[in-house]
């Protein structure tokens, strides 16, 4: 059994932490003149943590409300779903043991619930719920603690995630009563490397010779089709080629060869391989059809 200090930490509990049950500390306060009350960690059953976090959303976080839980999609029955203040939606995924699996299984039911966000705002609107589905989705994390593993690939993941690890206690005066303590985790920012792209270096990324000069020699090619009004212009991965400012085709290169993306002879965007000059002279000929689709629009 462990001894609480409620009057040192109940004006932080309720700003950060936000104890379940102020109540039991009004109490605590007016029967106990020392302030100390004794507790103990409790261990949860998944659907006992469910149970606390949708009864009880702003414990989590202040304005949140509870929408739904156990909803159906293709990947199973999510745990819980709230909606923030800003009226987002918020995916719970919840653990009662440290998993590194239900990043991925929140991640799963992210992409459903944000590819049907439209519907199930219209659905809950009924319930008197207002969720923005022009306002992105939050992906919630709750567990007791998440390993190193986890917490670095969550930088890596271009998503408004978030990681509350929880404690739960129960006190010896108020048996029954749980208490939730979350602590909201900070996930590390990743390494931001600036970039500056130019032709060179995207040309430098194909390591065969050969195939490097026949990227060189196309381009000047094309250049040659409306001379000063073809412009090819380096991006992260590919060289766009423009007329007029309106893209045309991108070539993608690889190590031993390259693509050209453009549009097919029926209108749909196509990754076209070139390993050799017979497939670089079909392709070019679609190439040329979108230029002048372009320069002429």
């Amino acid at each position: 059994m462990v001894y609480y200090n409620f009057r040192d930490s109940l004006s932080y509990h309720k700003k950060k932490i936000n104890i379940l049950n102020f109540n039991i500390c009004n109490y605590l306060f007016k029967k106990n003149k020392s302030d100390m009350a004794k507790y103990k960690n409790v261990e949860l059953k998944e659907k006992q943590l469910e149970d606390l976090v949708r009864r009880f959303p702003e414990n989590i976080e202040e304005g949140l409300r509870y929408v739904d839980h156990q909803k159906f999609t293709d990947r199973g029955p999510l745990d819980v779903l709230l909606v923030d203040s800003g009226n987002s939606l918020v995916i719970c995924e919840l653990k009662v043991v440290e998993d590194d699996n239900m990043l991925m299984q929140g991640l799963d039911y992210y992409d459903y619930m944000t590819r049907n966000v439209e519907g199930f705002a219209r659905a809950y609107s009924d319930k008197g719920l207002k969720i923005d589905p022009t306002q992105e989705p939050r992906l919630f994390l709750i567990a007791p603690s998440f390993s190193i593993t986890l917490i670095n690939r969550c930088k890596w993941i271009e998503l408004p995630i978030f990681l509350f690890s929880y404690q739960v206690i129960e006190l010896e005066s108020q048996p029954g009563d749980l208490i939730p303590i979350y602590k909201d985790l900070t996930i590390p920012p990743k390494q931001v490397t600036i970039e500056v792209y130019s032709l060179e270096k995207r040309l430098k990324y194909i390591t065969d010779n050969l195939v490097r000069k026949n990227v060189e020699n196309l381009i000047s090619e094309i250049k040659t089709w409306e001379k000063d009004k073809i412009v090819a212009e380096p991006t992260k991965y590919e060289i766009s080629l423009k007329v007029n400012g309106k893209v045309f085709a991108y070539i993608a290169p690889r190590r031993k060869h390259y693509l050209i993306y453009t549009n097919d002879v029926d209108g749909i965007w196509k990754g076209f391989k070139i390993d050799n000059h017979e497939e670089l002279l079909g392709v070019l000929q679609i190439v040329k059809i979108n230029f002048n689709l372009k320069r002429n629009n």
